[in-house]
């Protein structure tokens, strides 16, 4: 059974410590795409955190892990983007709740996919509709510049769930799926 979106323990902290962590310092790991944007392959953290963990967890990872990158990188957070992390996450952990969703006992269906393809594409646009809005409204960024960030990282962060994030919750499921029907012969 899984826990609570909502239960704080140990394991929970650890996990948002672990997965913040690994996004923060995988992040600075991407291909110069469009002025101060880059495709990223941590970006499949977010739906892995997300998925496994719910959406709570993997907002607070996704946020902490960008504020760490944002620090190790440059120094100064941007927080319309660490926050558009933090969202991204958030909405890629929705399938957390859906029924019969379940990959650490090896329980998932392609409706599953299906909606986490949904909820993870949704929350790649809002979240960076959200962080555009944030950089030319509170930061004065021009509003030319942000389009640019914000189309060409949508279509990056897009292609990384696509190919690495949702492929690699399904493997996760599979792999559990099929070490639950051990037995053991005395």
């Amino acid at each position: 059974m899984k826990s609570s979106i909502w239960k704080w323990n140990t394991r929970t902290v650890v996990t948002i410590g672990i997965g913040a962590a690994l996004y923060g310092a995988t992040s600075w790991i991407g291909i110069p795409i469009a002025p101060d944007t880059q495709l990223r392959p941590a970006v499949a953290l977010l739906a892995i955190f997300g998925a496994l963990f719910g959406p709570v967890v993997g907002f607070v990872a996704g946020l902490i892990g960008h504020v760490i990158n944002d620090f190790l990188t440059s120094g100064t957070v941007w927080w319309g983007w660490a926050l558009g992390s933090g969202i991204t996450a958030a909405f890629m952990g929705l399938i957390y709740l859906s029924k019969g969703f379940n990959p650490q006992d090896g329980e998932i269906r392609k409706g599953h996919v299906v909606w986490f393809l949904i909820y993870g594409l949704v929350g790649i646009f809002v979240s960076l509709a959200f962080s555009g809005l944030f950089d030319i409204y509170v930061m004065g960024e021009p509003n030319d510049k942000i389009i640019i960030q914000t189309a060409t990282a949508g279509l990056a962060n897009t292609a990384v769930f696509v190919i690495l994030g949702i492929p690699a919750v399904w493997a996760y499921a599979k792999r559990n799926r099929n070490n639950t029907n051990l037995t053991v012969e005395r």
